[in-house]
């Protein structure tokens, strides 16, 4: 994954053999912090999953540029103001949700990968060009 907002970027195993690395899974939930105010909270490791697994199915090289991974309260409350496409309890409060957005698919493409997951919420942005997956219960809207 890339960050356009910060200008960092990641690129790493998390996962061998059925073992979680920590030490990769706190490089993540760095990286996914809220940009904004640079604070930070646990990334659900189930959402590194379904991003991973859909990144696989859509067999690209292109790393996934993140919009949004971790929000703090003060962040969302901003965003809630600002859009209403902005849910009061989102999951990015909690650390399990991503918002990411590939130049090489289509919104569609890359919501069909995270919706073969069968594992999380999907929500396609096509208007502002990204898609929300998450690791809370399986459903999907936009368009």
């Amino acid at each position: 994954m890339y960050s356009g907002r910060t200008g960092e970027s990641i690129n790493m195993i998390y996962w061998i053999e059925g073992n979680y690395i920590k030490e990769a899974l706190d490089e993540i939930t760095y990286f996914m912090r809220d940009w904004r105010n640079n604070q930070v909270k646990p990334i659900d490791a189930r959402t590194v999953d379904i991003m991973s697994a859909a990144h696989n199915m859509m067999d690209v090289n292109e790393p996934y540029m993140l919009i949004s991974g971790y929000r703090s309260p003060e962040t969302n409350a901003m965003l809630r103001r600002r859009s209403s496409g902005v849910a009061k309890n989102s999951l990015h409060l909690q650390g399990q949700a991503a918002d990411l957005r590939m130049k090489s698919r289509s919104v569609a493409q890359m919501a069909r990968a995270a919706q073969a997951c069968n594992a999380g919420g999907v929500g396609r942005y096509t208007s502002s060009n990204f898609v929300h997956m998450d690791c809370g219960r399986v459903r999907s809207w936009g368009s």
